[in-house]
């Protein structure tokens, strides 16, 4: 198994990306993700941690039924229930993966799980035996591998491989490790572990360092892995996680040095960018590789010049390949209702009903009749402000007003509805957006500590929608408030009200950090 020159791309954007603080995602946005993830034909999708929350159940289970090509996957820790509540929702894939972990460093064992060597491993064992029950496809990883004594590490891995695991994911967990030390940790537990063979050997790598992607890369070339666990935008707690798509395009551009098959569609890959970057209301740098605006942009005199004359002068890839020749201009304001349905599903976004389908409609004519240029970017933003809308409007932005003056005091009145009651507030502050959030809270008394605020524009030129991101903190909870409109005063308080509407539902979720 190990031998084959096949690479299985593993996405864990929907479990260890949503777990970077305010990135938590709805069901139904999971869902359009896994379904663009599939389109990309991604082998393996971790759809969640289905025992952290019922959220997390129902969305895996909901994946499991939509998804027909790509293996779906739940996390559990290494115990009987988790392992049960994993097979429950995973039961309508129709292939299904269970991945189990525990802690295998001496500080992780001590000071976590209060536990000593030989318990984790009849621990890791019995989850193996567990998991058995309800599926042949089984992963074990030994969390804080990087950071594990080797002899112990021997023992576990080769245990658990006898007792069924058929994938082996080798983590390094706080982003410790370096490339050539972290590829020959892999290649020396091969070779020492007598039945390495009989599993598919994985590396899941954390960007503290910025070394998640060399870290990968190492652990495929030095150390004989053929699986990389990944995620959409390098999203994921902390610094990230290893992005997709700057391995799979390293892979597939340096294919004379790596030498390995992908069976990735690349020209998904920027629409599966932008969707996760508005869902979450993670922006993606300009300078990012592959997929910031960026990317394929030359400013320097002698760089456009080579260009002009040879493409392969400064490019080592071509835009199309990644799906950046995909972003044009799609729909106007004389588009009917069935244009506007097909592009939506061309983009991921199939809505469940007609009646969601008519309301997407309306605002994409509202938003038609001011801005005379509608983009995929500027038809996915609608979308998601409305489902970010349905989810819990006890919050509802209605209108607002603000006036600014060189020398003045910016003031704004806001009008919203607070649990289907309409409320006129008005409030001054350092600048528009200050004014505005002032005036929400003076009705609102939320509480909420704003900890980041960021304006990214859609598309291109002045008439670009403006999206918003409001990270906000009470209590010890993170979420992000996401809104987009062509006036970015209003867009701020959107978001402002979207993340008031996520700290207001009671639905909580705590993922262990693997």
């Amino acid at each position: 198994m190990t031998n084959s020159n096949r690479l299985i791309i593993f996405d864990t954007t929907l479990r260890d990306g949503e777990q970077s603080p305010g990135a938590s995602m709805t069901k139904d946005e999971k869902v359009r993700i896994a379904r663009q993830l599939e389109r990309m034909r991604v082998d393996v999708i971790e759809a969640g941690f289905a025992a952290a929350s019922p959220g997390d159940f129902e969305a895996i289970r909901a994946i499991a039924s939509a998804v027909r090509e790509s293996t779906i996957c739940s996390l559990s820790r290494a115990n009987d229930r988790d392992i049960a509540r994993a097979a429950e929702a995973l039961a309508p894939a129709e292939r299904k993966r269970i991945h189990t972990f525990i802690a295998t460093s001496p500080l992780h064992m001590q000071m976590k799980l209060r536990m000593e060597p030989e318990q984790v491993l009849e621990q890791a064992k019995i989850a193996i035996r567990c998991a058995r029950q309800y599926t042949d496809d089984i992963e074990f990883s030994p969390e804080d591998g990087s950071r594990s004594d080797e002899d112990f590490l021997c023992r576990v891995l080769e245990a658990v491989i006898a007792e069924g695991a058929t994938t082996i994911n080798f983590p390094d967990t706080v982003g410790y490790a370096v490339p050539e030390v972290f590829g020959a940790t892999i290649k020396r537990l091969r070779e020492r572990i007598p039945n390495s063979d009989k599993a598919v050997w994985s590396v899941h790598c954390h960007n503290d360092l910025g070394l998640a992607v060399a870290n990968s890369l190492a652990g495929v070339m030095i150390g004989g892995a053929r699986q990389i666990e990944c995620t959409i935008n390098g999203l994921g707690e902390r610094a990230g996680n290893t992005a997709l798509e700057e391995v799979v395009m390293a892979l597939r551009t340096r294919s004379d040095h790596f030498g390995l098959e992908l069976g990735i569609d690349t020209t998904q890959i920027v629409a599966a960018s932008k969707m996760v970057s508005q869902i979450t209301g993670f922006a993606v740098q300009p300078n990012k590789a592959v997929v910031g605006a960026n990317a394929f942009a030359h400013a320097s005199g002698i760089h456009q010049d080579g260009i002009l004359k040879a493409r392969e002068t400064y490019e080592i890839m071509r835009a199309e390949d990644v799906g950046w020749a995909a972003n044009k201009i799609v729909l106007g304001k004389l588009s009917g209702r069935n244009a506007f349905k097909e592009r939506l599903r061309e983009l991921g976004m199939e809505l469940e009903s007609e009646a969601e389908v008519n309301a997407a409609f309306a605002r994409f004519k509202e938003l038609a009749d001011r801005k005379s240029e509608i983009f995929d970017e500027d038809i996915m933003a609608l979308v998601s402000d409305e489902e970010h809308a349905q989810e819990d409007e006890h919050y509802r932005f209605v209108s607002l007003s603000q006036r600014s003056e060189t020398g003045e005091i910016p003031t704004a009145k806001v009008v919203f509805a607070i649990g289907g009651k309409e409320f006129a507030c008005e409030g001054e502050g350092d600048g528009p957006v200050d004014a505005t959030v002032n005036a929400i809270e003076k009705e609102a008394a939320s509480g909420a500590e704003l900890v980041l605020f960021s304006i990214n524009a859609i598309s291109n030129g002045t008439q670009s929608q403006g999206e918003v991101t409001m990270r906000l903190s009470r209590s010890g909870r993170i979420v992000n408030g996401v809104g987009s409109d062509p006036d970015i005063i209003v867009a701020s308080a959107k978001a402002y009200l979207s993340g008031l509407n996520k700290l207001h539902s009671k639905i909580e979720r705590v993922n262990p950090q693997q």
